[in-house]
This record gives structure tokens, C-alpha cells and sequence, in this order.
């Protein structure tokens, strides 16, 4: 497998060791910061129960909240691409942006201008000082790798490690079908 050095756009795939580890396990982190203090991700195929209106009930939109990490989860944060739409926002990388002008965001979602396949929203976030990250990867914690997907907002979640595990094959292709909790099975 090829190694690659993590970096913004990059994705970080969780390796079936870390079963214990209950923000990470099964995990797909889309790193959108990289910089001399660290790096920022979010996991984008976790799932909560919320949706925005639950979350701010001044906005009628029942877009999916996912859980981007164990850190700050308490803020909502998102990633979109739609920088025509939402003044100030971070390029990523491609066609990928992070955050912008919420007010604006509001205002469209509330108008129905914008699509679910255009944005996800995050509840927390990931993060690592350099020298953690490289432990973690060191420690096989962690596989980088290009982020393939002509559009992630569109990828099934449920299915997003797995199909990661099956594409590295070899002894992944076990821990790709293996129950979330082996000692269930």
C-alpha cells in the first residue's frame, strides 16, 4: 500500500485495531487544516441523531449532523461546496470549503437554495498536534489517502470504512465484514 503524508483534503481512514477507541473506531476523518500547530478533520461518516432544526430551530431544514470528532462538541461546524453562495469561505481543497458566512447559510437553507449533497454539518471536530499525528500514524492508528470521491457529500456513510477496508484488501477484507463488536459474534 502506498503511504501518503496527511495534508489538507486528505482522508484518514481508521485501521480495525482501534476497536477500543470509541470516537475514532470505524472512522473516515476528511482533514480540512494543516499547518506547524497541527491538524483538523472531521468524521464525515458518523451519523447523529440530529438534524439542523434541532439544533437551530430558526432553521427549517432537516439536513443530517454528523459527529466530526471528540473535540468542541458543543459547536457546529460545515464543510461545503458552494463558495458562490457563502461569502468568506476556506477553500479545502478541489471543490471543497469549510465554514462562511452563517448568516447567509441561514438564509438559503431557509429558502431552499441549498441541496444536502452540497454541505454536511458537524458537531465537534477532530484534532492533532504534528507530533501526535505521526505517533498515531507510527503506531498504525491511521492510513492516509487521497480523497477519490468526485463528491464526499454524496458518499453513503454507513458504508464508507468498509468499502475503504475492501479496497486496501489483503487481511483488511476480514475486518471489513467483521460485526462493529467482535465479541458479539
Amino acid at each position: 500500500m502506498i503511504e501518503l503524508n496527511p495534508s489538507k483534503g486528505k482522508l484518514l481512514v481508521s485501521e480495525p485495531s482501534i476497536l477500543n477507541d470509541r470516537a475514532f473506531n470505524r472512522s473516515v476523518v476528511y482533514l480540512t487544516e494543516h499547518n506547524e500547530d497541527g491538524y483538523v478533520g472531521f468524521i464525515i461518516n458518523k451519523v447523529t441523531k440530529f438534524v439542523l432544526s434541532d439544533l437551530i430551530p430558526t432553521i427549517n431544514c432537516d439536513f443530517t449532523i454528523y459527529s466530526g470528532g471528540p473535540v468542541e462538541q458543543e459547536n457546529l461546524y460545515f464543510i461545503h461546496k458552494l463558495p458562490h453562495l457563502i461569502p468568506n469561505s476556506i477553500k479545502i481543497d478541489k471543490d471543497i470549503y469549510w465554514g462562511g458566512d452563517f448568516d447567509k447559510l441561514s438564509k438559503l437553507l431557509n429558502e431552499k437554495s441549498i441541496e444536502q449533497t452540497d454541505i454536511r454539518f458537524f458537531l465537534g471536530y477532530s484534532g492533532w498536534s504534528v507530533s501526535q499525528l505521526n505517533d498515531e500514524l507510527n503506531e498504525s492508528t491511521w492510513i492516509v489517502v487521497d480523497n477519490k470521491y468526485p463528491n464526499l457529500f454524496t458518499v453513503k456513510s454507513n458504508d464508507l470504512w468498509k468499502n475503504q477496508l475492501l479496497e486496501f484488501g489483503g487481511e483488511y477484507q476480514i475486518w471489513a465484514n467483521a460485526p462493529k463488536n467482535p465479541e458479539l459474534n
